[in-house]
């Protein structure tokens, strides 16, 4: 039997890659990227970027963002705003849909279309949050000497740039979901993914210059790399481990012939929600961080308002040990969340369909004791896997800080989660798509 087996030939993954539609939807989505890298580099009217990109490289909060926007924001782009309002406009939703029974009910009961409804607030509270934090932005440039060009209507100037930023915020939106539809991958996540790694050279550059006529200091760097490179196989496990639940199966007889009885296994990922905790977290801490930079930098002549949004903004830190704090607790709290409104991890709907098969657990009894016991397993292992991604967010943040090496922080824990949790997906993708092909060349032959 394993004499009958070859390997596919390269004509073979040829057919696959044509045949499947996988060179269309990677076609498709480099397009997009294009169009969206594109849109990074054309700059805002009547904005002195070099203004801004001079507070931006000193301040962390407004550096930290300008990464996940792939430059956007520190060029000061029309696609400034980048995926921060869609992103953050999607947890809101979600979050409020828990609360709010009606919204519940279209996310759980009505299907697809009750899921096109939700989308559909999505977009319209992506264009409200684009709005403020438009005007928000657009009032902390006036607010910096030489940003804004002279001999300009400000007013006008003001309504214009806010609709400019509003209308890219939507195009980015658009993109992303795009991508998510016709092409590889989450497009949101993809977009981040690509803002980080447009942003990895400027990094390596800084670094090299300040490694370069220091031997402790390279010695420094070999060790942070080392420990980026266990980050990355931690993550890697924490992506694609899982907690295999055994499953009976009841045998069945139809004419003389017996069918079933083998066992199977439920799959729980240990981390459910893949990326997603990290990016959502990062959006909820950098909100009200991103508006208390901006007015920490504006002229406010109150000495008490100024001081107070000093501390605040030192206190939301992305180098301070509050920020990685509640970091961390958010990204606990975000995968408990994650996994509860996730299809596949409910544990009533998994023991009412086992029972309706007549499948069982062994040693537990159908119906609720089931669901008990499941509830028990998923918290158990959603409760390891936030630990350890927690944990694991931690590690080059701390390396960074051991190793005195900060130049390479902005692609530090988070970055290397989120880069590394859409690559693997972008993978799996890849091979449910090829083994789709060879799936349906298979029944052909048959």
């Amino acid at each position: 039997m394993a004499n009958d087996i070859k390997a596919p030939s390269t004509e073979d993954l040829m057919s696959m890659w044509n045949a499947s539609g996988l060179k269309q939807k990677i076609l498709f989505t480099l397009l997009m990227i294009a169009v969206w890298r594109f849109g990074v580099q054309v700059p805002l009217y009547g904005i002195n970027n070099q203004v801004f990109s001079t507070i931006a490289a000193g301040n962390n909060i407004i550096g930290f963002l300008d990464l996940f926007s792939g430059g956007a924001l520190g060029k000061v782009s029309i696609l400034a705003l980048g995926i921060g309002p869609f992103i953050t406009s999607s947890i809101i939703v979600q979050l409020v849909s828990v609360v709010i029974p009606a919204l519940e009910k279209l996310q759980k009961e009505e299907g697809e279309e009750g899921r096109r409804k939700l989308s559909q607030y999505t977009r319209i509270f992506t264009v409200v949050l684009a709005i403020f934090q438009g005007g928000i932005f657009m009032l902390f440039l006036h607010s910096l000497p030489g940003a804004v060009i002279p001999n300009v209507s400000h007013t006008l100037f003001y309504i214009n740039s806010v609709c400019i930023l509003t209308a890219g915020a939507v195009l980015v939106m658009w993109i992303s979901e795009l991508i998510t539809e016709k092409g590889i991958g989450n497009g949101g996540s993809l977009i981040i993914f690509c803002g980080i790694l447009s942003g990895i050279p400027v990094y390596v550059q800084r670094t090299y210059q300040l490694v370069k006529a220091s031997p402790s200091m390279q010695l420094a760097l070999l060790l942070l790399l080392t420990i980026f490179f266990c980050a990355t196989v931690l993550i890697v496990i924490m992506q694609e481990a899982v907690r295999k639940v055994i499953i009976v199966n009841p045998k069945r007889q139809i004419g003389n012939k017996v069918y079933g009885g083998m066992n199977s296994f439920i799959p729980f990922k240990l981390n459910p929600g893949g990326v997603m905790p990290i990016i959502f977290a990062i959006a909820i801490l950098l909100f009200p961080s991103t508006i208390l930079a901006m007015f920490g930098q504006a002229n406010i002549k109150s000495v008490q308002l100024k001081h107070l949004i000093i501390s605040l903004n030192h206190f939301l830190s992305p180098d301070g040990i509050p920020y990685y704090l509640m970091y961390v607790g958010l990204i606990i709290a975000l995968t408990f969340f994650y996994a509860s409104i996730m299809p596949n991890m409910q544990p009533k709907d998994i023991a009412d369909n086992l029972k309706k098969y007549g499948s069982s657990i062994p040693g537990v009894k159908p119906g609720r004791p089931t669901a008990e016991a499941l509830d028990k397993i998923l918290t158990k292992v959603i409760f390891i896997g936030a630990m350890g991604l927690g944990i694991i967010a931690l590690v080059p943040s701390f390396g960074s800080y051991v190793t005195k090496i900060e130049t390479l922080q902005g692609i530090g824990a988070t970055s290397l989660i989120i880069m590394v949790g859409v690559a693997l997906d972008l993978i799996n993708q890849v091979r449910s798509h090829l083994l789709a092909r060879n799936y349906e060349s298979f029944l052909k032959d048959d």
